[in-house]
C-alpha cells in the first residue's frame, strides 16, 4: 500500500542549526497494516507523517502510495488519498461551524459541489448514523458550534471526519496525547475499531510504550531517523516494555530518552 525508499529530510542544512530528521529510509507498508509507531525526542516521527503527507517536500527518495508515486505532488493533492488526525484536538475542525457543518466539509471534499451547499434530510441522516457510532451523544447535536465540545468530542470527531470516506491510508499523529487518560482510552479504542471495521491501512505515532505494544499489527522504533525496529505478528504480541527498551538497547546503543513514554 505505501512504499518508501531511501527518503531522507534534513532541517536548516548547511547552518550551526543542520539537523538530520529522517536519514535513508526505506520501508513498505502492507494493505491493512496498522502500525504503530515509536521513538524518543527528534526521532523523526511526526516528521515522516509529514513526508508522506506532503506538509514537508522531501530531500530525496521516493514515496508510493496504492502504485502512485507521490513524492512531487503538493499537500493539498494528497489530501483526498490520506486521512489524518493531529496531537491538537483543535486543528481537525472548524470551531465556528455546526458539527453537521464540519462533517460536510469532510464528506464533500473532492467531489463537484456545485452551487448548493445546504445539507438534506438524507445527507443529515447520513450523518447521524456516523455519530451514533461514536457513543457520545453528536448525534443529537448535529446543529452545534464544534467549539462547544469537548477536546475529546473534538478528537472522536476528526477522527470520524477522517475515516468517512476511507483513505488510502490515515495517518495519527500523537492524536491522544492531549488528552486526559480516560478520554485517550476512548479516542484509542474508537480509532482501533474504526481502523479493523474498514480494513484501513494506518500508521499511528505514539509517545506511550504500551499504546504501541497493544494496539495494531506491527510496531516500528525510530532512533536519530532512522528505523531500528520492525516487529509483527507473534512477535509483537509477546512484546512489553521491558523488553522493547532492552531491544532498543540493542540495536542502537543506546538508552530510551523519553520520559513522557515510560512514564505514560
Amino acid at each position: 500500500m505505501l512504499n518508501i525508499l531511501k527518503l531522507s529530510k534534513t532541517f536548516s542544512k548547511g547552518t550551526v542549526n543542520e539537523k538530520v530528521a529522517i536519514r535513508d529510509v526505506t520501508i513498505t507498508f502492507n494493505d491493512q497494516d496498522f502500525v504503530t509507531v515509536i521513538g524518543g525526542n527528534g526521532a523523526g516521527k511526526s516528521t515522516l507523517l509529514n513526508l508522506i503527507s506532503g506538509k514537508l517536500e522531501t530531500d530525496s527518495g521516493s514515496i508510493s502510495l496504492d502504485g502512485v508515486e507521490i513524492s512531487r505532488l503538493p499537500e493539498h493533492k494528497r489530501a483526498p488519498m490520506l486521512g489524518r488526525v493531529f496531537q491538537d484536538p483543535m486543528m481537525g475542525t472548524a470551531a465556528d461551524m455546526m458539527i453537521e457543518e464540519n462533517m460536510a466539509l469532510a464528506y464533500r471534499r473532492g467531489k463537484s459541489r456545485g452551487l448548493r451547499w445546504g445539507i438534506g434530510k438524507k445527507e443529515r441522516e447520513f450523518y447521524r448514523e456516523h455519530l451514533e457510532k461514536l457513543g457520545l451523544g453528536l448525534e443529537d447535536r448535529l446543529t452545534t458550534k464544534v467549539g462547544l465540545l469537548s477536546g475529546g468530542q473534538r478528537q472522536a470527531l476528526t477522527l470520524l471526519m477522517a475515516t468517512m470516506e476511507q483513505p488510502k491510508l490515515l495517518l495519527l499523529d500523537e492524536h491522544t496525547a492531549a488528552l486526559d487518560p480516560k478520554t485517550a482510552l476512548k479516542v484509542l479504542e474508537l480509532s482501533d475499531q474504526m481502523i479493523r471495521e474498514q480494513a484501513l491501512t494506518a500508521i499511528m505515532v505514539t509517545h506511550n510504550m504500551k499504546d504501541a505494544i497493544t494496539y495494531g499489527n506491527r510496531l516500528i522504533m525510530m532512533h536519530e531517523g532512522r528505523i531500528i525496529l520492525d516487529v509483527s505478528g507473534e512477535e509483537k504480541k509477546q512484546l512489553t516494555v521491558e523488553n522493547l527498551l532492552k531491544k532498543f538497547s540493542e540495536v542502537s546503543g543506546d538508552t530510551f530518552d523519553s520520559d513522557k513514554a515510560l512514564l505514560a
